[in-house]
């Protein structure tokens, strides 16, 4: 499950105008189901040169696929059909580890608050409980 987006390289994505940038992902911006249908659009374009396509997976891109994930997702992983995120709620706030199921698409965040990204970071990698 994929979808592709224009992305400056800059950084933005290309919103729905054709002509402006959105810092993040949202429902506002160009996406299309396939590769080809990018490039169709992608060649219309006046700037096409500072434009490339992207592949936005859950992996890659979490917020999009599970909107009621709130916060800086910081890492990603995949295990038995869940991405599990280390995410920041909120800026400044404790972090989080948040397992995002991909079938359900339902988002459960584990009670534990990891006071650094360091501690979280170690609590993912060794994350080996049962989802």
């Amino acid at each position: 499950m994929a979808i592709f987006a224009l992305q400056s390289l800059a950084g933005g994505f290309l919103d729905e105008d054709l002509k402006h940038f959105n810092k993040e992902f949202d429902d506002w911006c160009v996406q299309f189901d396939n590769r080809e249908d990018a490039e169709l659009v992608l060649e219309s374009l006046k700037k096409k040169e500072q434009i490339k396509i992207v592949e936005i997976t859950p992996l890659s891109y979490p917020k999009y696929f599970f909107p009621s994930l709130q916060g800086t997702t910081y890492a990603t992983r995949e295990y038995n059909d869940n991405i599990i995120c280390i995410v920041e709620p909120q800026m400044g706030a404790d972090f989080r580890i948040a397992i995002c199921n991909l079938k359900r698409k339902t988002v459960r965040v584990l009670s534990t608050r990891y006071k650094s990204a360091y501690s979280a970071e170690s609590a993912f990698a060794n994350l080996s409980f049962d989802l």
